[in-house]
């Protein structure tokens, strides 16, 4: 229709559906019996998804808004707010992008502020918008810092040390 896409229940998902056109509208029927109905779309967005026809638990998210996410970042700091805003944007629509946020998010949470930031900048930088990649930077701040050079890992009477062989 036009380069644009038009929504059905979503149990119909997978099932043939007919289409009736006219200038204004466009119907959908299933086995005969109307299950949609939409206004043409000429201009503006590609999708057309009406609330009803997503489950419920798409429908919870589909109230929620790019800014939602970005305040929710912003009570870590800065760069964890660039980091969503760079998911958000590096979909074709910010909903794409919502699970990865708050999956990221919730993620964070038992995290300190100065670790996710840090997190967030290495991410920033290496351009990984990803939820593998960012939980990955995020584990990796998490984790202890390895044992210093000056004390060794473990100890033991056969480990002998940088001073052994001057």
């Amino acid at each position: 229709m036009d380069g644009f896409f038009y929504s059905v229940p979503f149990g119909l998902i997978g099932e043939q559906v007919d289409v009736r056109l006219t200038q204004r509208t466009l119907e959908a029927f299933h086995k005969g019996e109307r299950v949609a109905a939409h206004s043409r779309r000429y201009g503006g967005q590609a999708h057309g998804t009406k609330p009803e026809h997503m489950p419920a638990s798409h429908r919870h998210y589909a109230s929620w808004s790019p800014q939602r996410f970005r305040s929710w970042a912003a009570s870590f700091g800065p760069n964890t707010e660039m980091l969503i805003g760079a998911i958000l944007a590096s979909r074709r629509h910010p909903e794409q992008a919502y699970r990865t946020c708050i999956g990221v998010l919730r993620h964070m949470r038992g995290l300190t502020k100065e670790q996710v930031e840090a997190a967030s900048a290495k991410a920033l930088a290496n351009r990984a918008f990803s939820y593998k990649g960012i939980v990955s930077l995020l584990d990796a701040r998490a984790s202890p810092e390895p044992a210093s050079p000056e004390r060794p890992a473990i100890t033991h009477r056969n480990i002998r040390g940088p001073g052994y062989f001057h």
